[in-house]
């Protein structure tokens, strides 16, 4: 015991372990160089420096002075005993040589090795238990006895005595059982917290497989605009560079029109003179005269010379104007690729679209997983005040903020129309019940024999100039925008249409089928 109490008298009382590179203060305490530095590093802001035991002042800074004699003993009483880790717990009477204790006595709180073992008492008050190296911990902080029984109610163990004092009439547990009791606890939140950890590896590595696709899908997208722009700002320089050339050729053929003027103001002024010379020369009364005149059969000859230089140099005046219908053409060409650029946007999470088999009409059939609307023989449907009567059916789902785009292929149809609508619209009456044919649907039809395309809202048509080459047409919808755009699907992506409106309602994508079938591909948002 006494061997142990010494060891003691080795602990630095800032870290409470073995002194390591012992130093003192002026006031004598002893601390380790380390903790006392940090403690003084601490003070420099409090406005002054003093000892953490006897709290003596100092005017600055102290200076800290190696304890040789402390830094021996701690060398000396520590080279006998191996590393705990490593030799485990020590005999505490064994003071000369380090022998591994096979016992512990939590009465005595010392530590036995075999040969101690035999020689200490065993009486019924000395609790003789594996090698612990607390055995303090396993006695009552009050009562100095020690902890046999476990105080469910203050969740905390207690001895003998404890149970006719503060915690008399608590519940309690024999320690054994509430220990095999809180086994059973741990194992069952250790089971669960592993469940946590394998569900929370398994999201990790949903959102690490996540990142990698949106990485590798931004790298696409990144790729393909970059190309769209480089194309867009191809396009561009060459149409600036057409018209620059065709501004500069016009320019210099003003020149040449400048020359011209002047040769003509100059051919006047000759035939006005010659004009006045044949006038006096027709009123001369006097033969000789006239007929002596040198220059009258030259007059015919100049003036037909001058109608060829002016035949000449008019074709000038009008060749050669700026191409404005080819420039429109390029403008509308560009249009589309910034549509394309802009259609990359209306994406990411995919949704589906399903039709809504309760508002389909008598004449059409929606197939089972309600992608496809199909042209049929009439077929009695229950009445019901949201069907429509005729061949149009809504999606289930609304609309009512934000960006999406979905994609129709209307290659099973010559007569079609698809768009959008207010839950509101016509269901019975004809013909506002078609969509197109009311201010609560906007949409994009085909015409019957397949030859003509328009968009139409509320009985308001507009021809498109060119016919539809492809069998997929994308629907955007960007609400808070108040834009509904049909593009349709070839290389480049063509824009078709774009109506603006202010959305007052929830929209509903649309069919209305005059033959064959129309089916719905998906889109997003």
């Amino acid at each position: 015991m006494a061997s142990v109490d010494r060891r003691k008298e080795l602990d630095c009382s800032i870290c409470l372990n073995t002194y390591e590179d012992p130093v003192n203060l002026e006031c004598g305490h002893d601390y380790c160089r380390k903790c006392i530095d940090q403690v003084l590093d601490t003070q420099r802001w409090s406005g002054g420096y003093f000892c953490p035991q006897c709290r003596e002042k100092f005017p600055k800074r102290p200076a800290l002075h190696k304890n040789i004699v402390l830094r021996n003993m701690v060398d000396t009483l520590s080279s006998p005993q191996l590393d705990k880790e490593k030799s485990g717990i020590l005999c505490t009477y064994c003071i000369h040589t380090h022998v591994p204790a096979v016992r512990s006595c939590l009465l005595c709180e010392v530590h036995l090795c075999d040969g101690h073992l035999k020689v200490h008492s065993m009486a019924g008050e000395h609790v003789i238990s594996d090698p612990t190296t607390s055995p303090k911990n396993r006695k009552c902080n009050l009562h100095k006895k020690m902890l046999e029984y476990f105080c469910t109610k203050d969740s905390t163990c207690v001895c003998v005595y404890c149970l006719i004092g503060e915690h008399a009439g608590h519940d309690k547990e024999p320690l054994d059982e509430a220990y095999e009791k809180k086994k059973k606890e741990m194992a069952n939140a250790l089971s669960k917290l592993k469940t946590k950890k394998e569900e929370t590896e398994k999201k990790v590595k949903s959102l690490q497989d996540e990142k990698r696709k949106v990485e590798e899908k931004s790298a696409g997208d990144t790729e393909r605009v970059t190309a769209l722009f480089r194309d867009l700002k191809t396009r561009l320089e060459d149409l600036e560079k057409r018209v620059l050339r065709k501004i500069t050729e016009q320019a210099k053929k003003v020149s040449h029109v400048s020359e011209l003027i002047r040769k003509l103001e100059r051919k006047k002024d000759e035939l006005s003179r010659k004009i006045h010379r044949i006038e006096e020369l027709c009123n001369m009364t006097d033969p000789l005269t006239v007929l002596m005149e040198p220059d009258i059969g030259n007059l015919s000859d100049a003036e037909e010379e001058g109608n060829e230089d002016i035949a000449r140099h008019d074709r000038p005046l009008h060749d050669g104007d700026l191409d404005v219908v080819g420039i429109s053409q390029t403008l509308h060409t560009i249009s589309d690729l910034i549509t394309g650029v802009n259609s990359c946007f209306y994406k990411n999470t995919s949704i589906d679209i399903l039709l809504d088999g309760n508002t389909a009409g008598h004449k059409l059939r929606i197939s089972d997983d309600r992608k496809m609307a199909s042209w049929s023989l009439p077929k009695k449907y229950p009445e019901t005040p949201e069907r429509f009567q005729c061949s149009q059916v809504i999606s289930s789902q609304s609309f009512p903020s934000g960006r999406h785009f979905w994609e129709v292929d209307v290659g099973g149809s010559t007569t079609w129309k698809i768009g959008m609508c207010y839950p509101s619209i016509e269901r019975k009456l004809w013909p506002q019940v078609q969509i197109g044919n009311n201010n609560k649907s906007w949409c994009l039809q085909r015409s019957e024999g397949g030859n003509g395309y328009a968009v139409v809202h509320d009985s308001e048509k507009v021809q498109l100039p060119a016919n539809i080459s492809a069998n997929r047409i994308r629907i955007c919808l960007d609400y808070e925008a108040g834009q509904l755009s049909f593009h349709e699907l070839c290389v480049p992506i063509r824009h078709l249409h774009t109506f603006t409106v202010i959305f007052i309602e929830p929209l509903h994508a649309v069919l209305w089928v005059g033959s064959g079938n129309v089916k719905l591909i998906g889109g997003a948002k």
